[in-house]
């Protein structure tokens, strides 16, 4: 069908941020099909306040994953996005604080994210919290590419926007069940009600349960056993056609062993201490749309609490070295007020964004008789004279560390377009000040007895007790250039943006500095300066992008394309320092380029079949870059995959039985690789692949599918590294299957 142009705006203006209607069968990923005067719908559909045409029409890549489509490849969070989305890719290691996210060659393994994530508008700051399910997703949207001059900080590399179900479009009672090998088991109940044709609400409730792919032999128990819960309110309030109000408030918890990491020398997962993360996080996010004839003014209000605990056996062995606990908690507020219009073939954006975020940090490392002896005694030993040895008065020592890390920011931006027949410029440019500081205390208090032979000569007491305050900020202007050429169902864009993402502190090093200080007390001179090794760089990139959408054969083929030069500077790199330390450092790599290009195509040749196809190429490597040790120019950056492969195909017969509605069949294959681990390329994961299938019985009140995944039980890793001159990594997971039952019953 087709609308007017006024008409389908007011539309879309009435209607708010997060409109969705559930499409039919053959429609496309992006369903806004625009031409010179009409769009052809096939879902009406708002992608965000500030992107408020057609993602058809941005001049961006981006792959939108519907929920049709999330339950056909069983994705039930993030991680089931890698490669579906090209060059996007999100590994399963570690527990879900290590929600690390790689796109085009850029990537974060700790601290502040390079992707942004939006749920209902809301931005998260706080990528620990990013790793959830949900089983009422409508829809993800993966913008690839730089979106700092809209979004700001932590989308350097791309956003992702996550939209739920909306009780205004949906109402009913919806079940989710499943069970699959392993002891996994999912659960999730959610209703929606519109009391009005102005005020709807919905609640759901889910929760999920695995016994681990992964033993520790130390102990015989699953390192990866794991369970969360997670609740959903939200409330959409329209008392006249131009007033909107929506809240959204959601709170999840999860708890799991964590870090199957085993040793590369024996394979084996084998340490011996308590190791686990635990997270609970609130999010309650208020979106205000006021909407008049001449523009429409948006007010986004955010609010996050996250409370987690990471407690490690960190150096991942049988030894007793030492462990980590690091608790923190998390507070932010964010406020976005976006005002839009349109005047003729000009329109226009502008917006203020402010956000505060404080966080407390307690991290102790405690170290045990082996960590003692092997990391501090045997380094000040090796230096006394013979028959001189230094020997430690108790059985533990704890090196304290607490945090206060407040972190406050504002900026303006602006954005125009400007029409001109099948042409579209645009032009953005954003103001970004942030302020960040550390406060810490770190504290050790222990004693040593200098021996000679078995005579004690002397006992030092050993008391540190350290405090400052170190002070950062940042200033940028992030401009953003595109052309577009329209086409009634295709476009081609070319656009040239500048991505950002803040500096900031590492506190993972306190631990070292308090062991090199403890040298210093035993006559050792200290080797890092606090101030110098404590502090990171913000990273810059220049994106250049020529891309397109196109649509033909009546929606039934949709594809794009993008090819990318990325020039990157102070690239934020995660390392462990060579010898035997216990921390990690982000480092900024001088200068990187990532170059490569994308491929997606949707294709339904008849009602029947439908087949998906994705791919992405990044050639990442650094053009200046070194330790001080070694250089690193020409090699490759570490933890972002070279290629990723998606394709899968489905076919779907339609049944008269009356209880039973269709039987489709879904195969797919996954491909990711090559990935090294280190900087000196010495490590590598070599191109691999997953197949998966899913057999799906659709009848009147729901489905039921039995699904498969990693089929042929490929063995890869996800992860690995080096510590205390130690290899680890952790394996991929390995073929397993189950069953899902989901139950859908409108409007009761």
């Amino acid at each position: 069908m087709s609308l007017r142009l006024p008409a389908l705006l007011t539309l879309l203006c009435v209607s708010g941020p997060a409109i969705a209607s559930t499409a039919p069968d053959g429609i496309t990923p992006d369903r806004l099909m625009e031409g010179p005067d009409t769009l052809q719908i096939g879902e009406v559909n708002i992608t965000s306040v500030k992107q408020g045409r057609s993602l058809l029409r941005q001049p961006v890549t981006v792959t939108t994953i519907r929920q049709s489509e999330l339950e056909r490849f069983d994705v039930a969070g993030m991680k089931g996005v890698s490669e579906i989305a090209p060059n996007f890719f999100m590994p399963d290691y570690g527990s879900r604080m290590t929600s690390s996210i790689y796109v085009r060659g850029i990537g974060a393994r700790i601290d502040q994210p390079a992707v942004g994530l939006n749920v209902d508008n809301v931005p998260y700051l706080n990528k620990n919290a990013y790793d959830f399910d949900s089983p009422d997703i409508e829809r993800i949207e993966v913008l690839r590419g730089p979106q700092s001059t809209l979004f700001g900080r932590n989308t350097i590399a791309g956003l992702i926007n996550v939209y739920t179900l909306s009780p205004m479009y949906y109402q009913g009672l919806r079940v989710l069940a499943g069970a699959a090998t392993h002891g996994n088991y999912r659960l999730g109940l959610s209703y929606y009600r519109r009391f009005s044709s102005s005020w709807a609400s919905s609640l759901s409730a889910s929760g999920s349960r695995r016994e681990g792919y992964f033993r520790n032999s130390h102990n015989g128990a699953r390192a990866d056993r794991e369970h969360n819960e997670s609740l959903r309110w939200r409330t959409i309030f329209r008392p006249s056609s131009a007033l909107s109000i929506e809240n959204v408030a959601s709170y999840n918890h999860a708890h799991q062993n964590g870090y199957p990491y085993a040793s590369a020398e024996s394979g084996l997962i084998d340490y011996n201490d308590p190791t686990f993360y635990r997270r609970t996080a609130f999010t309650d996010g208020l979106t205000i749309t006021w909407t008049t004839p001449a523009f429409t003014l948006a007010s986004i209000t955010g609010f996050q609490y996250l409370s987690d605990n990471m407690t490690l056996d960190q150096d991942f062995l049988p030894e007793i070295y030492f462990t980590l606990t690091q608790k923190q908690r998390d507070r932010n507020v964010t406020q976005d007020i976006v005002i839009r219009g349109k005047a003729g073939d000009y329109g226009w954006l502008a917006g203020v964004f402010g956000f505060y975020k404080y966080a407390d940090i307690n991290a102790p490392v405690t170290f045990k008789e082996d960590g003692i002896n092997r990391l501090i005694l045997d380094n000040v030993n090796s230096q006394l004279p013979a028959g001189m040895r230094l020997a430690w008065d108790q059985p533990e020592l704890l090196l304290g560390s607490d945090f206060r890390n407040p972190v406050k920011g504002i900026a303006v931006y602006h954005q125009s377009s400007y029409d001109i027949d099948n042409l579209s410029l645009s032009l953005g440019l954003r103001f970004d000040y942030e302020h960040t500081a550390l406060r810490y205390h770190s504290y050790a208090d222990a004693s040593a007895t200098m021996w000679r032979g078995q005579i004690p000569l002397r006992t030092q007491e050993i008391h540190i007790d350290n405090s400052d305050r170190l002070r950062q900020h940042f200033a940028q202007f992030l401009p953003k250039f595109s052309i577009t050429y329209n086409l009634p169902h295709s476009a081609v864009f070319f656009s040239v943006a500048k991505g950002y993402k803040s500096g900031g502190f590492n506190t993972q090093m306190f631990s070292d500095f308090l062991q090199q200080r403890l040298m210093e007390e035993m006559g050792r001179p200290a080797e890092y300066d606090v101030d110098k090794m404590v502090k990171y760089r913000p990273e810059i990139s220049w994106n250049y992008e020529l891309g397109g959408h196109f649509s033909v054969d009546r929606n039934r083929v949709y594809s794009t394309f993008a090819l990318f030069l990325i020039e990157c500077r102070d690239q934020q790199l995660t390392m462990f320092p060579d010898g035997t330390t216990t921390g990690r450092i982000m480092a900024n790599a001088g200068r990187t380029r990532s170059l490569g290009g994308e491929f997606t195509l949707n294709y339904r040749p008849t009602d029947r079949w439908h087949f998906n196809l994705a791919y992405g190429y990044t050639r990442a490597t650094f053009r200046r870059f070194s330790d001080g040790i070694n250089d690193f120019r020409g090699k490759r950056v570490p933890y972002a995959p070279s290629n990723t492969l998606f394709t899968a195909a489905t076919y779907r017969q339609p049944l008269t039985l009356g209880w039973l509605d269709a039987v489709s069949l879904t195969a797919d294959m996954r491909g990711t690789g090559s990935i090294y681990w280190d900087e000196a390329n010495l490590w590598r994961q070599p191109f691999y692949t997953e197949f998966g299938a899913t057999l799906r019985f659709e009848f009147p009140a729901g489905s039921f599918e039995l699904w498969g995944k990693n089929l042929t039980d490929r063995s890869f890793n996800t992860f690995r590294f080096e510590s205390m001159s130690n290899s680890f990594f952790q394996r991929g997971l390995p073929a397993r299957g189950g069953l899902t039952l989901r139950l859908d019953f409108p409007s009761l």
